[in-house]
């Protein structure tokens, strides 16, 4: 029975292993491995909730193990990668030399840890928030993380005209926009289907067809544009489900 018991928290502790590793890759100049480090934390991540309802074996160290392990994996990991897009853009070199650097640019390379900051307030908003049982307020941390890596992964794979967006003027404005996502009351779905009748999951089947083609056409990079969707599709869910 104990090992039962444990196995959610396993679960929770790959998703911080690899969230950690793919940070370390960022840095080392690989975010596109990185990337595969966030889709496998994000994996265990659901994993580990689905373990913990089908062996009624929820802990309060459960619950605080995840929220420390989403704040390394989709809060941390993610704006390394971000540093690892910004000393491409300013250096040429994915791979970062901070001490190398001129004091006022160091700052710069500093400025993607805002994100992590907002995933942390996210995280806890979220455990005292008894309102985000069917649905969520702001979007998770999961999703801002996931959009990050994949985005900075089709940059990495792409290159090309997909430099552009390692552009300051491009980062910074959508790092703010997904720090105010991940603290704002924005109502956003779930993604749980709590039956598989058109008519009541219009939206869903819609989110699934955008990320079909999505990944179709950019690999992993079509991450992003799905989440790019659902929170697209979640601004406008009310309307599109005939509720206002």
């Amino acid at each position: 029975m104990r090992i039962v018991k444990i196995i959610p928290n396993t679960l929770t502790s790959l998703n911080l292993f690899f969230g950690a590793t793919g940070m370390l890759l960022a840095f080392q100049g690989r975010p596109d491995l990185t990337a595969w480090c966030i889709l496998i934390a994000a994996v265990f991540d659901f994993t580990d909730g689905f373990a913990a309802r089908m062996l009624n074996a929820y802990s309060d160290i459960g619950k605080e193990l995840d929220s420390l392990a989403d704040l390394i994996s989709f809060g941390l990991a993610p704006a390394a990668a971000f540093v690892s897009l910004l000393s491409f853009h300013f250096t040429g070199s994915w791979r970062l030399d901070f001490f190398e650097m001129e004091i006022p640019l160091q700052f710069v390379f500093l400025l993607p840890f805002v994100l992590t900051v907002f995933s942390a307030l996210r995280l806890a908003k979220f455990n005292i928030d008894t309102r985000q049982t069917e649905s969520f307020l702001g979007l998770t941390t999961t999703a801002a993380g996931m959009f990050s890596v994949s985005l900075i992964h089709l940059i990495f794979t792409r290159e090309g005209g997909w430099t552009a967006l390692s552009s300051p003027y491009v980062i910074f404005p959508l790092i703010v926009v997904f720090c105010y996502l991940l603290v704002s009351e924005i109502p956003m779905f779930s993604l749980k289907f709590k039956s598989f009748g058109f008519k009541d999951n219009v939206i869903r089947y819609l989110l699934l067809l955008v990320g079909l083609v999505a990944i179709i056409a950019f690999g992993v990079g079509g991450i992003a544009v799905t989440i790019l969707g659902y929170i697209l599709f979640s601004v406008g869910g009310d309307v599109m489900d005939g509720k206002k």
